[in-house]
C-alpha cells in the first residue's frame, strides 16, 4: 500500500506541475470546441442550416475554407454548430446576430431482475398491458451505444419498426439493427457497439426483453426485463471511455427528435448545473419538449452534498437513485465461529474453507500469500485468497476476487479478533440476495438539491431503484474496475442514478401505452404525483425532499393520477422570461414571437411540485404558489385540499379555493397555496404536502421553503 500512495502522489505531483506549466504557456489561438446554439430552426423556406453555419465561421475566422473547423452541423430538430474556434473567435461569433450562446464543449460523465416487481409490476400478474401501442412506442437512448446480440434485444415476435419511424441503423462494422433494435447512430467513431456496458445496461433496464434464468454468476437470478419490453429502442452512441462531449449530445439530440422517437432517456451528466443556455442537455431536452417528447435524465451521482444535482431545468424529468428490496451481502465467518456481515457482489466460492487473516494497511506479498488480506485499503495484490476491507459506501460493488466490504464498526471487531487470537482465520462466503425491508432509501451517492440555476424549482423531481441493480452489459467490458479481471458477462450488477433514470424512462413509457396523446409535461405530473411519500432519514437536509423530490415512482398508480399539472412550450417561455433572458434570445429559443412583459416568479410556474427559497434575513415569511390543474380523472368529481406536514415542521398552509369541484373531463381549476411561517432552520427545509383527494385518487404535492443555507 506504500507503494500505491507514493505513486499516487508522485503522479498528482507531475500533473499539478504540468497544469501549471500549460497556464503559463497558454495561447489565447489555441482552438477548442466550441458549441454554437442558436434556437429554434428558421421557418424561411429558403433557410439552409448548413450554409449559414459555414458563412459564420468563414466571416469569424477570415478563412476561405472551413475544412477542419466545423465539427458538426445541427439542423434537424433545431439550429446550431460545434467548431474548432480560438478565444477571440469565439467572442466574435456571440457577437453574431441569430446566436443564443457559445460555450465551450465539455465531457458528461456516465452516471433487473427484481427492481420492476419491487415497484408492483409484477409480470402476468395483474399487470395490465397495451402491447400493441407499446409495440408502437420508441424510446432513444443517448448513452454509450448498445450491444445488439443481446437477448434483451431480440426481435422475436416483433413485427417491423413502426410507420412514423424516420430514423436510420448506422452502427457500423458488424453491426445489425433488427424489429426491436430498430435504429443506431454513432457520434464517437467507435461505432455504435457498446464497449462499456453502460448503454446496454440502461436501455435493457426500461425496455429489454423478458430473459429468463439471467444472473451474475448465480447471484441474483431471475428473469431480466424492462418495463416495457414490447416497445422499440434505437441507441445514439455519444460516450467513449473518455466521455460523452457536449457537440456529440446535442447531435444526438437534433437526430433522435427528428427521427421519431417518443420519449429520450439520458444517464450521463456532468460535474455541476449550468446556465440552460449553456447546458446542451437541456438544449436538447426543450427542443424535445416543444415536439411533445419528454426527456428523463439522470440526477447525478455527487451526493450526498446538496447544491450537487446537475438536472435543473423544469422541462425534464431528473430521477434520483434509491435501493430496493433486495440487497446483496457477503459474509465473513471467523474462526471463532462469528459472523460479519458485509457488502460487495463476490462471485468466488470459497467453499466456507478457512485460511489464516493477516492484517496490515500495506503490500508485502510474502506475508499475504496463500491467507485473506485485511486492510482498511483496497490491495492490488494477487497471492491473497482473498480480501476483507472498509467503506461507507451503502451499496455492493463487483470484485475481481473474493471480498467483503465491512462496515468500520464491524471491521474493528474482525482486527481486534486478529489482535487477540494466536492464529486468527476466517473466510468470505459467495454473496447472497436478502430481503431488505428499509427499502426504498435514496443512495448516499445520489446527488441533492437545492436547485441552483432556478432555485424555486426543486430538484430532483423524483426517485427510483438504482442501486445493485442487475440487467444486459457488454461482453467487452470488464465486470469490476480491475484490469485483470478476465470474465466476461451477458448481464450484470451496477449501482448509480444512471440505473434508475432508465427506470422512470421505463414508466414513462409505460404511461405512454395507455395514454397516447399525454404530453410530456402531463406524464411527468402524473409520475410525480402518485409517487409513494417517502419519509426523511436521518437529520440532516441530505435526506429530505432535497433527496427524493416528490417520493418513489409508482408505476401503476401513475396511469391513472386524477388531477395533472400542464405545461407547454409557451409557459417555459415564460418561466425563462423570469429568469431574465430577453425577448429577443427567446425569440431565437423558441422560434416564436416573445415579449416578457413582467416578472414571472419562477414559484408559479404549474409544476407538480412547490419550493421557495427564503432571505436569510427574514424573520418571518409568506409565500404564495398559484397552481392549476387539470381534470383527468371522473368526469363529475369534487377533490377536497389536505395539508400534511413533514419534519416537524411548523408552516402555516392556506389553500384557495379548499375544494374543486369538476363538471368535465379536461375541465381546469386554478387555486392558491399561502405558506407563512418564521425561524426556519437554515440547515434543514420546512416542508408538507398538499394533497387532493375525490375518494378515488390522491394527488400529492411537496411544498418546500428554505433558507439560502446550502
Amino acid at each position: 500500500m506504500v507503494k500505491r500512495a507514493s505513486f499516487c502522489l508522485l503522479s498528482c505531483l507531475i500533473i499539478l506541475f504540468l497544469s501549471s506549466v500549460s497556464a503559463i504557456i497558454y495561447d489565447p489561438q489555441d482552438k477548442q470546441v466550441y458549441v454554437v446554439y442558436m434556437g429554434s430552426l428558421p421557418s424561411q423556406p429558403n433557410y439552409t442550416p448548413m450554409s449559414n453555419h459555414i458563412n459564420i465561421l468563414q466571416e469569424v475566422t477570415g478563412e476561405s475554407s472551413i475544412e477542419g473547423r466545423l465539427v458538426r452541423s445541427y439542423k434537424r430538430s433545431f439550429n446550431g454548430f460545434s467548431a474548432l474556434l480560438t478565444e477571440s473567435e469565439r467572442e466574435g461569433v456571440a457577437e453574431m446576430e441569430g446566436v443564443v450562446s457559445v460555450f465551450r464543449s465539455k465531457n458528461y460523465k456516465l452516471q433487473t431482475t427484481a427492481s420492476w416487481d419491487f415497484m408492483g409490476m409484477k409480470e402476468g400478474k395483474n399487470t395490465k398491458r397495451n402491447f400493441a401501442v407499446e409495440s408502437d412506442t420508441i424510446i432513444g437512448f443517448i448513452d454509450s451505444g448498445i450491444w445488439p446480440e443481446s437477448e434483451s434485444f431480440s426481435d422475436k415476435g416483433f413485427g417491423p419498426p413502426p410507420k412514423k419511424w424516420k430514423g436510420v441503423c448506422k452502427g457500423g462494422k458488424n453491426f445489425t439493427c433488427n424489429n426491436k433494435l430498430i435504429g443506431a447512430r454513432d457520434y464517437t467513431s467507435e461505432g455504435t457497439r457498446d464497449l462499456q456496458g453502460h448503454g446496454t445496461h440502461t436501455t435493457s433496464t426500461a425496455a429489454g426483453n423478458a430473459v429468463a434464468d439471467t444472473s451474475f454468476f448465480g447471484i441474483g437470478n431471475g428473469t431480466a426485463r424492462g418495463g416495457v419490453p414490447a416497445s422499440r429502442v434505437a441507441a445514439y452512441k455519444v460516450c467513449t471511455i473518455t466521455g460523452c462531449s457536449d457537440d456529440n449530445v446535442l447531435s444526438a439530440f437534433d437526430d433522435a427528435i427528428a427521427d421519431g422517437v417518443d420519449l429520450i432517456s439520458v444517464s450521463l451528466g456532468g460535474d455541476y448545473p449550468s446556465l440552460y443556455a449553456e447546458d446542451t442537455i437541456a438544449i436538447g431536452a426543450f427542443h424535445a419538449m416543444a415536439k411533445g417528447i419528454l426527456t428523463v435524465h439522470s440526477a447525478g451521482n455527487a451526493g450526498p452534498n446538496p447544491t450537487t444535482v446537475v438536472s435543473v431545468a423544469p422541462w425534464m424529468l431528473t430521477v434520483a437513485a434509491t435501493t430496493t428490496n433486495r440487497r446483496f451481502l457477503t459474509k465473513v465467518v471467523l474462526g471463532n465461529g462469528k459472523t460479519l456481515v458485509g457488502k460487495s457482489v463476490n462471485a468466488f466460492d470459497l467453499k466456507g474453507k478457512k485460511y489464516p487473516l493477516e492484517y496490515g494497511d500495506y503490500l508485502n506479498e510474502s506475508l499475504v500469500k496463500g491467507k485473506i488480506l485485511v486492510s482498511r485499503y483496497l490491495s492490488g495484490s494477487e497471492v491473497a485468497v482473498s480480501f476483507i476491507t472498509t467503506d461507507n459506501k451503502d451499496y455492493a460493488s463487483i470484485s475481481s476476487r473474493p471480498l467483503s466490504v465491512l462496515s468500520q464498526d464491524d471491521f474493528d471487531s474482525l482486527v481486534s479478533y486478529i489482535n487477540s487470537t494466536r492464529s486468527p482465520q476466517g473466510s468470505v462466503l459467495k454473496t447472497e440476495a436478502i430481503f431488505n425491508q428499509l427499502s426504498p432509501k435514496v443512495a448516499s451517492f445520489s446527488s441533492r438539491g437545492p436547485n441552483t440555476i432556478a432555485v424555486d424549482i426543486l430538484k430532483p423531481d423524483i426517485s427510483a431503484p438504482g442501486v445493485e441493480i442487475l440487467a444486459a452489459y457488454s461482453p467487452l467490458s470488464l465486470p469490476s474496475e480491475d484490469r485483470r479481471d478476465k470474465r466476461r458477462v451477458k448481464y450484470s450488477v451496477l449501482s448509480g442514478t444512471s440505473m434508475a433514470c432508465p427506470h422512470v424512462t421505463g414508466v414513462a413509457a409505460y404511461i405512454k401505452t395507455f395514454h397516447p396523446d399525454w404530453s410530456p409535461s402531463v406524464i411527468q405530473s402524473a409520475i410525480m404525483t402518485t409517487a409513494w411519500q417517502m419519509n426523511a432519514t436521518g437529520t440532516g437536509a441530505e435526506s429530505t425532499e432535497f433527496a427524493y423530490g416528490a417520493g418513489h415512482v409508482d408505476p401503476i398508480a401513475a396511469i391513472n393520477p386524477g388531477l395533472v399539472y400542464e405545461l407547454n412550450k409557451t409557459d417555459h417561455i415564460s418561466f425563462l422570461c423570469g429568469m431574465n433572458y430577453t425577448s429577443k434570445t427567446l425569440k431565437l429559443i423558441s422560434g416564436d414571437a416573445v415579449i416578457c412583459s413582467g416578472k414571472t416568479l419562477q414559484r408559479n410556474l404549474n409544476y407538480p411540485s412547490m419550493s421557495a427559497k427564503l432571505s436569510e434575513s427574514n424573520s418571518s415569511f409568506t409565500v404564495t404558489f398559484k397552481r392549476t390543474v387539470t381534470n383527468l380523472g371522473t368526469a363529475n368529481s369534487t377533490y377536497k385540499s389536505k395539508i400534511v406536514l413533514n419534519h416537524g415542521s411548523k408552516l402555516n398552509v392556506k389553500v384557495s379555493p379548499s375544494v374543486l369541484s369538476m363538471k368535465s373531463l379536461k375541465e381546469k381549476q386554478s387555486f392558491t397555496v399561502t405558506v407563512s411561517g418564521s425561524n426556519i432552520d437554515p440547515k434543514l427545509p420546512s416542508s408538507a404536502n398538499l394533497i387532493w383527494s375525490d375518494g378515488t385518487h390522491n394527488v400529492r404535492s411537496p411544498i418546500v421553503v428554505y433558507i439560502d443555507g446550502y
